[in-house]
């Protein structure tokens, strides 16, 4: 933008100052005596020198702006920002047809991190930041240039180079991930963290230009954030930006609820004992007609402010039940499904009896429905109203989960007056503990824990196989995540019960005679 008014204000000075320009000033001079007198030709005489004089400082002020921009440093990664990387980019596109020379940029992301400051702090987010930052410049070579965008994203402009093309592309984003998730050490806690990429081969830029390159990458960025963390996206012309308007979301949420676009996904819980299906987590989703399927992070928020929790949590029940009779007519058996419960749900004087109801709507037992209500509620909840429906709940048989376990510092003494049955033990404390040995010692207490207190445990986030063996071993009852399943409609957990059920017949007994 700066380069284009300073380009804007040398065309204007020589324009005025041109020898046409000269030529016709005794003309304008004559021009200003006969219409004004003495007066407007003595103005004209003193005005048109002071324009010439001051088009030719703009050009230079702007110039100045646009250096000082150039050396404007983020506060706290001390990282340039946005304006460096697009003059690198311009530079070297500039100047490719002489060097023979080109570049490539690179936009990448921290995934979740709105979800880390919450777990952990702000301070926590400040320091994942910095040490990013370090680890982006370590793993990139002298001259590349690196900048932060906003909040937890990231550009870089590579330095020329002969050839920048999908395979070198690839290899060097498969470096940074590596570098991004190795565990931070924060307070004596180990915190993990993964990163999406996106970047813009030159051959598939939109235009030669460093804004255009910045643009093509954050793209690419949004379709890698869309698939899931972890991911990595190249540009392509026919790539759409996944860019969400929050106004059209809101506006379209309430007729989504009403015309059973939003419904729950179904993701497995595996017991460690016997490889079973020992019960399903209740996932929202929108099948959005235009965007795709979005996940709750992407409209949860607008649900809220719009005051519309109530009427998710009666479709997310129904639809829940509902699966429990469809699995048993087909002859799987889920022993639960767990439904999240809000701390506004929970706060509803009537929420035990329209659980009741519905329960008895579809002849279900009470304990066929796990209530899965955060940790942070009950370590802060002082709602009296809150508690009281939890136990009648209790009292009721259904099961009490208590997720995201070891984020909220929830007491011992919380987890007896909310009648906790089951502990989801939260992905932090998952992630490569078949790794780490501290990670496992994190888990072998918070497991015998739970063992003292007769307290079930549920792993959730487990991403790999190592992960799942591991939690086996220590003596979680259940896990949840990736290496299982991800989320799915409930179209799909039907084949998916029968596939994994075929699976478990062909497991190899151990300890029978052959006969």
């Amino acid at each position: 933008m700066q380069r284009t008014i300073a380009d804007t204000l040398h065309r204007l000075r020589d324009a005025l100052t041109g020898p046409h320009t000269i030529a016709f000033l005794p003309a304008l001079c004559l021009g200003a005596y006969w219409y004004g007198g003495e007066q407007m030709l003595v103005l004209c005489a003193l005005a048109l020198p002071a324009l010439v004089a001051l088009l030719n400082l703009l050009p230079n002020l702007t110039r100045r702006d646009a250096d000082q921009d150039l050396q404007t440093t983020d506060g706290l990664t001390r990282l340039p920002l946005r304006a460096r990387v697009l003059h690198t980019l311009d530079q070297i596109l500039d100047s490719r047809d002489v060097t023979g020379r080109t570049t490539a940029c690179l936009a990448l992301e921290i995934d979740d991190f709105r979800g880390l400051c919450s777990t952990f702090g702000d301070p926590a987010g400040d320091l994942i930041l910095k040490t990013a930052a370090r680890r982006i410049q370590d793993v990139l070579r002298e001259h590349d240039t690196v900048a932060r965008l906003n909040g937890p994203r990231f550009a870089i402009a590579l330095a020329p180079v002969r050839c920048a093309d999908l395979e070198t592309l690839i290899q060097l984003s498969s470096r940074i991930q590596a570098a991004l998730s190795e565990p931070y050490s924060i307070d004596a806690t180990k915190i993990f963290a993964t990163c999406s990429i996106g970047f813009c081969m030159p051959g598939r830029a939109p235009a030669q230009s460093g804004q255009a390159f910045l643009d093509a990458a954050e793209i690419a960025l949004s379709d890698a954030r869309h698939n899931g963390p972890g991911s990595i996206r190249a540009y392509s012309p026919n790539l759409a930006p996944r860019t969400l308007e929050h106004g059209s979301l809101s506006a379209d949420l309430g007729a989504a609820l009403e015309n059973g676009q939003i419904i729950p996904w179904f993701q497995p819980q595996i017991s460690t004992d016997t490889g079973e299906v020992s019960g399903m987590e209740a996932l929202a989703r929108w099948a959005h007609p235009d965007r795709g399927i979005l996940s709750p992070g992407q409209f949860m928020s607008d649900i809220e402010e719009l005051g519309l929790l109530e009427r998710l949590n009666e479709i997310m029940l129904y639809h829940a039940l509902m699966a429990i009779k469809t699995w048993d007519k087909a002859g799987f058996h889920v022993a639960s499904v767990a439904v999240n419960f809000s701390p506004t749900d929970l706060a509803n004087p009537k929420i035990v009896d329209k659980i009741r109801w519905e329960l008895d709507r579809f002849e279900l037992e009470p304990s066929r429905l796990s209530v899965e209500i955060l940790e942070s509620v009950i370590s802060s909840s002082d709602n009296d109203t809150i508690s009281r429906n939890i136990w009648a709940l209790k009292e009721m048989g259904c099961g009490i989960d208590l997720d995201d376990y070891g984020t909220g510092h929830a007491s011992i003494a919380n987890i007896r007056r909310f009648a906790v049955k089951r502990i989801k033990i939260d992905r932090s404390y998952v992630t490569r503990c078949d790794l780490d040995r501290d990670q496992q010692s994190m888990l072998a207490a918070i497991l015998t824990m739970a063992e003292r207190l007769d307290l079930e445990t549920l792993a959730e986030g487990v991403e790999t196989v190592g992960e799942h063996a591991m939690l086996a071993q220590l003596g979680c009852d259940h896990v949840q995540g990736f290496s299982i399943s991800r989320p799915m409609s409930f179209e799909k957990t039907l084949g998916w019960m029968d596939s994994h059920n075929r699976k478990l017949a062909q497991t190899p007994q151990i300890g029978r005679r052959a006969s």
